[in-house]
């Protein structure tokens, strides 16, 4: 996607990153953000609101008719915040939608935590651990700043903020629809998703939630005949479960519960 120069301060930052780019390999991009916590929360805020308003693209279920199932899902994210690992725990809204879409087995986050959950990979999984190890993947790259990161090393901060403002909204949009699929330059790093692996293994190994599930997602998705963008970057499966197993056993190796039971109920409240 085309970047948009405005000013002579954002030919410099775009001077300074090309440097430090050039100072790391292109999967494994230096992780620099020149955006604050409070323009997180506020990008956040303005792709939120795009993507509401957007129900062609983006079906949200709504949360008073689809309200147990809801209250299930935040139940399980009230569970991963009480894990006291996550940095921006009082500070993120963290705030999740579901999206009525079971062809698509994927989930995203935004700046300032909000997560977007299709209904593809909830019906998709067998149990609420493994739910949990999705989520809480997707709650690690919000609270490790990984999407501001790439979009302040792609966009700089002069086009982010003016998006913000509400100016531009089509770029906006195109930057959203590039995050929710994963594509581009806005796909993670390599280094960005072992770190999501990683901390959703220490965020979910002192709950009740078997930690170690993460990776039984992985083995269920390399028999998948079209594994989804969750899978579809580098690292491969092989080598992010070997890591996922690597931090699991580092902290202790003691596995928690799948609920099944729990987790079908969950999916049953789902249309």
């Amino acid at each position: 996607m085309k970047t948009i120069v405005r000013t002579g301060n954002v030919i410099l930052i775009a001077g300074i990153f090309l440097i430090m780019g050039a100072c790391s390999k292109s999967d494994n991009p230096i992780p620099i953000t020149i955006f604050s916590v409070n323009d997180d929360i506020a990008m956040g805020l303005q792709m939120d609101q795009e993507i509401t308003g957007d129900p062609a693209h983006y079906p949200v279920l709504d949360s008073v008719s689809y309200a147990s199932a809801y209250a299930h899902l935040y139940q399980i994210r009230n569970t991963i915040l009480a894990s006291g690992k996550l940095q921006y725990a009082n500070t993120f809204e963290w705030k999740i939608r579901i999206i009525r879409d079971d062809s698509v087995v994927n989930a995203f986050c935004i700046p300032g935590g909000n997560i977007y959950i299709y209904t593809g990979i909830i019906k998709f999984l067998d149990n609420e651990a493994e739910f949990a190890g999705v989520l809480a993947h997707e709650m690690a790259h919000a609270d490790l700043r990984h999407t501001s990161q790439q979009l302040t090393l792609i966009y700089g901060e002069s086009l982010l903020l003016n998006l913000i403002l509400g100016n531009n909204p089509s770029e906006l949009a195109q930057i959203i629809a590039n995050l929710a699929a994963g594509l581009g330059n806005l796909a993670y790093s390599r280094t960005h998703e072992y770190k999501a692996d990683e901390y959703a293994v220490k965020y979910l190994y002192p709950t009740k939630y078997d930690a170690a599930s993460l990776g039984d997602f992985f083995i269920k998705m390399e028999g998948a005949p079209t594994p989804p963008v969750f899978l579809s970057s580098h690292p491969s499966p092989e080598d992010r479960l070997d890591k996922i197993n690597q931090t699991f056993n580092s902290l202790g190796g003691v596995h928690g519960g799948t609920f099944e039971t729990d987790y079908q109920q969950f999916k049953g409240l789902l249309p």
